[in-house]
């Protein structure tokens, strides 16, 4: 077995991409022909012990037995690892892959008394810096909002951003990637398609809110039936962006505010900056002008749909001029 290494590692967390750097760097102390992979889904803790004892028949070098996916494993298969710790077979190395393991867990605990465990965990709170690390790391130019922008395409999937990250990083050529090139080049995940239009709608940018609002019409089946769900989407932002007033008016900080809310600090934070663009009056109003909109969809209007819903978008997403005073 190569100097210096402990009989088993754990390698967890959700920074999946430094997670595969470090199992890269480990096997890369062993020779091709003596690692064995297997996947905790179709092996048992007792099949461990028997690769790892087998490996050791062999003799002369170190050997690997690299075993992903074991936050699966039950009770049983902990104890039959932790007995063979007491006894590790010589010149092998069992590695165990885990996307989540609890701190308290057995196996854990097992593993950290001869072993070492490794845990990347990805700083949610600063998830768009962690992508500018990342881009950093490749030697690629990137604009801190492009960050922030390919976090709300892509998720909070760390494996995902990471491929996203490479091939955005080789696209550029040494070039700075901004944060229109993140928009234009990366496809957006369903559960985060209406993020353009609400975060258009949150900084007031009427050109957008319009441009954002045009291309999910174009990528809809039904157009009668997105324009009532688009009525809806931004109807839950702006009352999304109400309660994030009041509760900031109540001296309620946005860490606090995401656990109130259930939602994402990073989210939380954002909704907070737009709410600070809208008076109440003003959200108060809007919530009044989509109530119309949806009647005027519903058959109240004879005027096109589409056009409904632009002049209300406009309405609500234009800022109010200052009231002029009397003489002046």
């Amino acid at each position: 077995m190569p100097d210096e290494l402990k009989p088993v590692y754990v390698l967890s967390g959700g920074d999946r991409p430094k997670v595969r750097r470090a199992l890269d760097r480990l096997r890369a102390r062993f020779g091709a022909d003596a690692v064995e992979r297997l996947s905790g889904a179709e092996t048992s803790g007792e099949n461990a012990v028997a690769a790892c004892n087998a490996l050791g028949l062999f003799g002369g070098g170190g050997r690997l037995v690299l075993i992903e996916g074991v936050e699966v494993w039950k009770a049983a298969d902990a104890k039959a690892i932790a007995a063979y710790l007491e006894n590790p077979t010589p010149a092998t190395v069992l590695a165990l892959v885990a996307d989540t393991l609890k701190s308290d867990a057995p196996l854990l605990k097992a593993c950290a008394k001869v072993g070492e465990v490794l845990v990347y965990e990805i700083p949610k709170r600063n998830l768009p810096r962690w992508v500018g690390e990342q881009f950093a790391r490749l030697e690629a130019a990137v604009e801190p909002e492009a960050c922030r922008v390919l976090v709300e395409l892509v998720g909070e999937d760390a494996g995902e951003l990471a491929a996203e990250i490479e091939k955005l990083a080789l696209w550029a050529g040494g070039a700075e990637i901004g944060e229109a090139d993140v928009s234009r080049l990366v496809a957006p995940r369903s559960e985060t398609t209406p993020f353009a239009l609400n975060d258009a709608l949150g900084r007031r940018d009427v050109g957008s809110v319009l441009g954002a609002c045009e291309v999910q019409l174009e990528q809809a089946a039904d157009h009668r039936r997105e324009l009532t769900r688009l009525v809806g989407q931004i109807a839950r932002h702006l009352e999304r962006i109400r309660a994030c007033q009041d509760l900031e008016a109540q001296g309620v900080s946005p860490r606090e505010a995401a656990g109130r809310l259930k939602r994402h600090p990073f989210y939380v934070d954002k909704l907070y900056a737009q709410a600070r663009n809208f008076g109440q009056e003003e959200l108060g109003d809007a919530v009044v002008r989509l109530a119309r909109l949806d009647l005027a969809l519903k058959g109240a209007s004879r005027l096109p749909g589409e056009l409904e819903l632009e002049r209300a978008l406009v309405e609500i997403t234009r800022a109010r001029e200052p009231a002029r005073v009397s003489g002046s």
